[in-house]
């Protein structure tokens, strides 16, 4: 299981980036633990093996791929379209925005974030997902996460980016995160609460698309 966090914001290092990094440990980890905070499959001795992850980003020339929980080392991707902006719309193929397309494409549950200008997400996140061909997201879990100023916008996240990932044919648990600028001192716990309320969601969604392939192997298709 891949997971990946999207992020729509012009600004590098921006909140939206912190925002959804958080939100995407937070997934990893309801998703690769049981109740008691074990690795889902461990042993029952607790035996314990060793792995390796990727750590940093996926974004243009300084495209580093991966990004780890720092808590339990439970690998997930980001892929921060602030470094790939000018790329976007000129022509011809660009190499990193090319690796996000595949990272972004491979995801088994990908958190989708931007901030909330005008109302809606950016024209950056837009531009890069008019690049995925139809049904790109088919099978994948899609996670909305808008980060705003003001609770009046918190709809946006239903009306406006939901759409968006459910053409691309994603799958789209409820709710997805609206997430206030003046509540980044409670991040953590924010994004936390979110990922409880989504996680059975998200379980359910990826063991479909696991399934789906598995499926289609059997019937020789």
């Amino acid at each position: 299981m891949t997971v990946v966090a999207l992020v729509g914001n012009p600004r590098e290092g921006s909140r939206t980036l912190t925002a959804a990094t958080e939100a995407a440990r937070a997934v990893t980890l309801r998703l690769t633990t049981d109740e008691s905070g074990s690795p889902l499959g461990a042993p029952a001795n607790g035996a314990s093996g060793s792995g390796a992850s990727g750590n940093g980003t996926a974004g243009g020339g300084s495209a580093e791929l991966g990004a780890a929980d720092p808590h339990a080392g439970r690998p997930y991707e980001v892929v921060d379209l602030s470094a790939l902006g000018p790329h976007l719309l000129a022509p011809g193929a660009h190499p990193g925005v090319e690796v996000a397309l595949e990272l972004v494409r491979e995801a088994s549950v990908l958190v989708v974030a931007s901030p909330t200008y005008k109302g809606t997400y950016t024209g950056l996140l837009k531009s890069f997902l008019d690049r995925l061909p139809p049904q790109a997201l088919a099978g994948a879990a899609a996670l909305p996460l808008l980060v705003m100023g003001d609770a009046k916008h918190a709809l946006a996240v239903e009306v406006h980016l939901r759409p968006l990932l459910v053409e691309l044919g994603a799958s789209v648990p409820t709710p997805g995160l609206a997430f206030l600028e003046s509540d980044f001192s409670r991040l953590e716990e924010v994004a936390a609460t979110w990922a409880d309320r989504i996680a059975p969601q998200v379980r359910a969604i990826t063991a479909l698309g696991n399934a789906a392939p598995a499926a289609v192997s059997r019937s020789g298709a």
